[in-house]
């Protein structure tokens, strides 16, 4: 599932494969930007923001979010594709490389002046150079009687965080999903920990919250319920957490996993 760490990894990637380089091929094969033509240009820089991820030509901005399903591939000119076509949403191409976009939840090409738009309302991202931990700490707290599992995903308290790492968080720190922020101890270390876990993993393909990157032994309670608890043994229970419908911000219902035991 992309988090924040799988979109920097992402960007980096790109950066290193298309940075420099002038395009030669643009095709974006979403309706409202299909007549777009990048080729000429040439690439700046790519990098993410939270998790969103923004390929800067000279004069655009290649705004793509990957919500569930989305990727981003390269490839060399001539290779086969590892997904169909018709999931391609856009394919641009340099003289050594193609990056071809997947099935991405949100793709628009915009003036480069209209990134504050499209990403300004987002808090500190864990992973950027504009990490602020007060900051973040101050937004989480400035809405008391909000569920910290709620709080954790909300990307204008801290950019970067998905469903897999506020449910780890959570469990890590011994608190259930549902606790109000202002009976969490040390939300202080709550925070740093979000940043060390996703610094951790920002390199790695395979995620590990547990240490070990073997399949089905990366996470402590994230789509295990029923299972036993890593460190107990009780079962691991699981259920859904929504947010009450808010302007501007829109409802989620998640599923979060815990401990009965180990979180309280």
């Amino acid at each position: 599932m992309p988090e924040g760490d799988t979109v920097y990894r992402t960007a980096h990637n790109l950066h290193a494969a298309l940075a420099g380089e002038l395009l030669t091929r643009c095709d974006v094969r979403v309706p409202k930007f299909a007549t777009v033509d990048l080729t000429g240009e040439r690439v700046e820089s790519v990098g993410s923001r939270g998790k969103h991820l923004l390929l800067r030509t000279e004069t655009a901005l290649v705004h793509s979010h990957l919500k569930m399903e989305g990727t981003w591939h390269l490839y060399r000119p001539g290779t086969r594709w590892r997904r169909p076509a018709f999931e391609a949403r856009i394919v641009l191409g340099t003289e050594p490389w193609q990056a071809v976009g997947f099935a991405l939840g949100i793709l628009e090409v915009l003036p480069r002046e209209a990134e504050e738009d499209v990403v300004g309302y987002l808090g500190p991202d864990l992973l950027g150079p504009d990490w602020d931990e007060p900051e973040a700490i101050r937004r989480i707290e400035a809405e008391p009687d909000r569920a910290i599992g709620l709080a954790l995903l909300d990307q204008r308290n801290l950019a970067g965080v998905g469903n897999v790492y506020r449910n780890e968080l959570c469990f890590l720190r011994g608190v259930l999903p549902t606790r109000p922020v202002a009976e969490v101890p040390d939300l202080q270390r709550m925070v740093g920990l979000a940043k060390r876990t996703l610094e951790a993993n920002k390199n790695r393909v395979e995620r590990t919250l547990t240490g070990d990157t073997r399949k089905g032994r990366q996470d402590w309670v994230y789509g295990r319920t029923g299972q036993p608890c890593r460190r107990c043994g009780t079962r691991i229970l699981g259920g859904t957490l929504g947010d009450p419908v808010r302007p501007g911000r829109g409802a989620m219902d998640r599923e979060i996993y815990w401990c009965p035991r180990c979180q309280t």
